[in-house]
């Protein structure tokens, strides 16, 4: 009897100790990080990223894992041209020195609790610095056309803008805070 046990209890054991997240990639086609920012305090200036990429590790027993999302800054969009080309010079985004921004982080309680989180850092102009998103929504469920796990999250936090050395307008009132939101959808790997 002592021997059937001892061998459940490795069995088990070696199934837990081999358990890892899974890798989901993200979906570019739905997935559009975005941002409202000041506009002299008259209006509130959004704009979302029309290209990004990433992956994501995810441990759905624990609700833990990570993330990492890649934007294409020159996919700037405001619905304005004049203004996505403003957003691209040296003085804002700087694409041309720096064509990417990337949030990295730790999935916190994703699924288990109203305070899922994200606890990460975003890199932005070169500079990194960290920047919690909190969980608004979260969802996993099998993806209707490939029949693979789908999981979604819109997520949103704060940061300021001259911390990452994008202090345009800052002489003329304008507030340096932004809201940063990600929304993403991404789909298990095969």
């Amino acid at each position: 009897m002592f021997a059937k046990l001892s061998a459940l209890f490795l069995g088990l054991a070696a199934t837990a100790a081999t358990a890892a997240p899974a890798s989901y990639e993200i979906d570019p086609a739905h997935t559009f990080p975005s941002f409202d920012a000041d506009h002299m305090g008259m209006s509130v200036w959004r704009g979302k990223f029309n290209k990004s990429s990433g992956k994501v590790l995810f441990d759905k027993a624990t609700g833990q894992g990570s993330v990492e999302v890649v934007i294409d800054t020159a996919s700037i969009d405001f619905g304005l041209e004049a203004m996505n080309a403003k957003a691209r010079e040296a003085d804002l985004f700087d694409v041309a020195k720096y064509p990417q921004a990337i949030y990295k982080g730790k999935l916190v309680g994703l699924g288990k609790t109203a305070k899922a989180r994200v606890e990460g850092e975003l890199t932005l102009r070169g500079v990194t610095r960290p920047v919690a998103l909190k969980v608004n929504s979260f969802k996993c469920m099998p993806h209707p056309l490939n029949k693979r796990d789908w999981c979604g999250a819109d997520a949103i936090g704060t940061f300021r803008r001259d911390q990452f050395g994008m202090d345009a307008g800052k002489a003329y009132g304008f507030n340096m805070n932004v809201t940063l939101r990600i929304q993403v959808e991404a789909v298990k790997a095969e």
